[in-house]
């Protein structure tokens, strides 16, 4: 009996380690298959399932990394066994798992370490070869830093969907009046090494910043066309683009976004489009010659009814009503005098409708909006130059329109922006110094105050001539005063009929305003909304007493010279050139600066001093021969011709 219960515990024993074996093994399996890939983890269930013997653990193979996968979220509990079923049918090959091996995902990450190994090498080392712009240079430098010189444009060694984005918007860069050949940009070829994959990463990104400049600033340098253009375009922050783009969400709008964000240049961005995919018209240029009224014989009048869509006889010579209306019309539309007679000036605008020219004059415009701030005002004031015009802005609406005067192309008005600060009404003239030394010293003392002027001297001997207020003082009644270098402003004039004239351009550089009674009311509506001014109520102020009316927040003016630009009806308006200034921009865009002999409107310390020293010298010489010479009382028709700007 004895042996016989060490027989059975003995046996028991050994059960038991068998048991305990059976277990270790069943627990190592099952670790095995959750490791396996899919569909080796089903194959493993289902042999399970049927019972197929499983090898000892000592004899499975530790799992590669070829076999590892990502571990499942949570075990599923065996299923009961299900009966037997016909055999499913094979499924074709699935697609890649979103989340790749973890090998795959080992490999990318080892390869972009790689490449923020080259991209850290190469922006701190050579990056001038790809940077012409220090301050670029240096943006690249701190933001690579900031992310651990990560690539942008690059993952796991190929170009990413926004570094093709990227790419394509900037080859479209035409569509924005900039030149897409401009931009240099990196082979996107897969499977190149690091040095080259971190050379292609750097050069889109200082591709993407000389795109952002471009388009926001412009190409050309305002200060080079000529001396009385006086704007910063507003340059973006290097840095600012590299987190925006990088940001982006969606590459195309934050690349377009650079662009100037005002309607003026959207306009004339659809309207450019529209130009390019027109076809070219083949027109005939109307040769020169005498000019052409109403009722005469010509032989270019069949030309002038092919260029202006007027039907008519082709062997008809005769400059018939019809054709007259046509010229009003054009000559209306251009900015020029509308008396229906075809003079050069008509000729010269009728031949310069070509597609090409009207595509080099949008383009030209569209590079003069990028010189303007980013942003207008809520409320602002814009002077355009070529067109004569004022308008004024209130939260996107026009609330205020009029005619202007401005100066000749010998004393242009000049560009910039600035602030209105306040309205003088009655205000005096004090003569700037170029004009009294330029036009006014050689009339004596006598014959100026005949004129209503009041002429002294400073310590130093040189003039001062003031006019006090009053309906014949050169700014008339009102002046709508921005200080600025220039000496320029808005103000009314005793000369209102000139604002009849198609062609504005009669000042020193000052801009006359036709309406100015109803310019001080809009002005005044927003700058002092609560003190109830009128047009009526600023009449009625009218004396010999100086005003003045101070904002107490100023409202943004900005002079601009925009020749061309897309009507409320979607119509392209080209205006003359008054100064040749749209001729000099497109020439800087072709890569051409034309030589500028034009003498800035600035005033600057001693700008007049030589005309000063001519004075004084003639003063010196009066004064010692008391006889003097004979002088001049001033040519007749002062007010017809004024001097005052």
């Amino acid at each position: 009996m004895r042996a016989a219960r060490h027989d059975s515990l003995g046996g028991n024993v050994l059960r038991g380690a068998a048991v305990l074996r059976g277990l270790i093994a069943s627990l190592a399996i099952s670790t095995a298959i959750i490791s396996l890939p899919t569909g080796a983890f089903a194959q493993a269930v289902a042999s399970v399932d049927t019972g197929v013997p499983m090898p000892e653990p000592a004899d499975v193979p530790p799992p590669s990394l070829n076999d590892i996968g990502p571990a499942p979220a949570a075990t599923p509990s065996p299923a009961p066994a299900a009966p037997a079923a016909a055999p499913a049918p094979v499924a074709p090959a699935a697609a890649a798992p979103a989340n790749p091996p973890s090998n795959v995902a080992a490999n990318g990450a080892a390869i972009d370490q790689a490449l923020a190994d080259k991209i850290r090498d190469a922006v701190t080392t050579r990056s001038d070869r790809l940077f012409a712009d220090k301050k670029d240079r240096t943006a690249a430098e701190d933001f690579y830093k900031t992310r651990n010189y990560a690539p942008v444009w690059f993952s796991n060694g190929e170009a990413t969907p926004r570094a093709k984005v990227a790419i394509a918007r900037i080859k479209a860069a035409d569509t924005d009046g900039l030149d897409a050949t401009a931009f240099t940009l990196p082979d996107l070829a897969a499977g190149a090494d690091a040095d080259a994959t971190a050379q292609a990463e750097l050069r889109l990104t200082a591709t993407v910043l000389e795109f952002a400049k471009q388009a926001q600033a412009g190409r050309t340098m305002p200060s080079r066309l000529t001396p009385n253009i006086d704007v910063t375009p507003p340059v973006p922050d290097a840095g600012l683009v590299l987190k925006t783009v990088s940001d982006a969400s969606d590459m195309t709008v934050a690349l377009e976004g650079f662009n100037p964000p005002h309607e003026g240049f959207k306009r004339l961005k659809a309207k450019l489009a529209e130009l390019r995919g027109a076809p070219e018209e083949q027109t005939i240029e109307v040769p020169g010659g005498p000019v052409i009224r109403s009722g005469k014989k010509d032989a270019r009048v069949p030309v002038l009814r092919q260029r202006l869509h007027i039907e008519g006889d082709p062997e008809n010579t005769t400059y018939d009503a019809a054709l007259v209306e046509a010229v009003k019309a054009f000559q209306r539309e251009r900015g020029l005098t509308v008396n229906g007679q075809v003079t050069t000036a008509v000729i010269d605008a009728l031949n310069g409708r070509s597609k090409t020219k009207q595509i080099d004059t949008v383009v030209a415009n569209m590079e003069r909006w990028r010189w303007l701030p980013r942003n207008l005002g809520q409320t602002y004031v814009m002077v355009n130059v070529p067109d004569f015009t004022l308008k004024m802005v209130d939260r996107g609406n026009q609330i205020f329109t009029t005619r202007i005067i401005v100066g000749k192309a010998n004393t242009p008005s000049p560009v910039f922006s600035d602030e209105i600060e306040n309205i003088v009404v009655n205000p005096s003239w004090h003569v700037p110094e170029s004009i009294v030394y330029g036009e006014y010293g050689s009339m004596s003392p006598e014959a100026l105050a005949a004129r209503g002027y009041e002429v002294s001297y400073r310590r130093d001997g040189t003039m001062a001539i003031r006019q006090p207020p009053g309906e014949r003082n050169a700014l008339g009644r009102l002046k709508f005063n921005f200080p600025n270098a220039y000496q320029v402003y808005l103000h009314d004039t005793p000369t209102k009929p000139l604002f009849a004239q198609d062609r504005r351009a009669f000042s020193h550089g000052c801009m006359r305003v036709q309406n100015p009674e109803k310019f001080g009311e809009a002005l005044l509506s927003v700058a002092m909304p609560r003190d109830g001014y009128t047009a009526q109520k600023l009449t009625s102020m009218y004396g010999r007493n100086e005003v003045t009316l101070k904002f107490p927040k100023t409202i943004p003016v900005h002079i601009v010279y925009m020749n061309a630009y897309v009507d409320d009806h979607g119509k392209l308006v080209v205006r003359d050139d008054v100064y040749g200034w749209d001729k000099r921009t497109q020439s800087a865009l072709n890569g051409k600066y034309m030589a500028v002999a034009e003498r800035s409107q600035k005033v600057t310390p001693g700008s007049s001093s030589q005309a000063k020293r001519n004075f004084q010298q003639k003063r010196m010489a009066d004064q010692r021969d008391p006889a003097g010479p004979p002088r001049r009382a001033g040519g007749d028709g002062f007010f017809l011709f004024p001097f005052f700007r």
